[in-house]
């Protein structure tokens, strides 16, 4: 309860420090409202953006759209996009798809690799494999995906031109099956989930190999090579069970990383997921929808927190 009661004093300063950041920025939602993307043309006359304040609440003093932005959330509703006069719910829902599957698929292989290679590098631990190996992801962790991202983009689209420079899929295309479509909607994934990959895989690689460092100098693990249980059945049968709890921590908590990272990525290769469109919301002033997005990713990281606390007491009931 006092868990459940953390996460909520926390989602309420998320919720207020939401509402008041998109009106620190500098600039206007009315500026833009006729203005093509990354293009600024004001149009509207001072009478017509005082209709619009009027219409969209924003000449009210701060303290009643504030109790008006909580009042809505309240019955579910969290706004209606100035900018592209749609319903801030169902924009982030088309979007949400392509940045959670992008999102999801990434973490997944990053932590399977990365505990794969952290556990060999412990096993074989101060040996030349484990060395350059450990060098390797030190220096992937310590690159920002963005970087990671316009070098894959470079050698891939670019240069070599196997995959494409933009988009979720083909525009204009006409799929005969899903199964074409499918094929064509990975194809355009590939290099941000590998991008994402990279960017995560030292994380999960340092901690596997620290926390199977620890579980290698137990007893039990020398009884087993004593007994002559071979190397994979020691090292995936007994010591990988023990040390995957922080690895599955990690998992849950580095959620919030990766989509600070997906936001980064989609730009990069403007991948049309929640990311992508939390730039132009930005670039557009559009506090509704900046404040959608922004509680859509607040919303995600906090339930995969309260997850993995969850997951961590089940695994290590110590700890309760």
């Amino acid at each position: 309860m006092r868990k459940f009661g953390e996460y909520a004093l926390t989602f309420f300063c998320i919720i207020t420090l939401n509402f008041l950041l998109p009106r620190l920025i500098p600039g206007d939602p009315f500026t833009f409202l006729a203005a093509d993307t990354d293009e600024v043309a004001i149009t509207c006359s001072e009478e017509q953006i005082a209709r619009y304040k009027e219409y969209y609440g924003l000449d009210k003093p701060l303290s009643s759209q504030y109790v008006q932005y909580i009042d809505n959330m309240l019955h579910g509703y969290i706004g209606y996009s100035i900018y592209y006069h749609e319903d801030v719910l169902a924009m982030i829902e088309k979007r949400a798809a392509w940045t959670v599957s992008l999102v999801t698929v990434s973490l997944g292989i990053s932590c399977v690799l990365g505990t794969i290679l952290g556990s060999f590098s412990a096993w074989k631990r101060n040996r030349s494999f484990d060395q350059r190996l450990y060098l390797l992801m030190i220096s992937f962790s310590e690159i920002p995906s963005f970087l990671i991202g316009l070098f894959f983009l470079f050698i891939g689209a670019v240069c070599l031109g196997w995959f494409p420079l933009s988009g979720g899929m083909s525009p204009f295309a006409v799929f005969a099956s899903p199964l074409p479509k499918m094929l064509d909607i990975v194809h355009h994934a590939l290099l941000p989930v590998l991008t994402l990959v990279v960017a995560r895989l030292g994380e999960f690689y340092l901690i596997s190999r620290n926390s199977m460092l620890t579980v290698l100098s137990k007893d039990y693990i020398r009884t087993a090579q004593g007994k002559g249980l071979t190397k994979k059945r020691i090292l995936f049968g007994h010591a990988l069970r023990n040390a995957a709890i922080p690895v599955v921590t990690r998992m849950f908590l580095s959620l919030g990383h990766v989509f600070g990272g997906a936001v980064l990525v989609e730009n990069v290769f403007r991948y049309p997921g929640v990311g992508y469109l939390m730039r132009e919301s930005v670039m557009i002033r559009d506090y509704a929808l900046i404040q959608g997005i922004f509680l859509f990713i607040a919303a995600a990281v906090l339930t995969m927190n309260f997850a993995a606390d969850m997951l961590y007491q089940k695994l290590d009931p110590r700890i309760r």
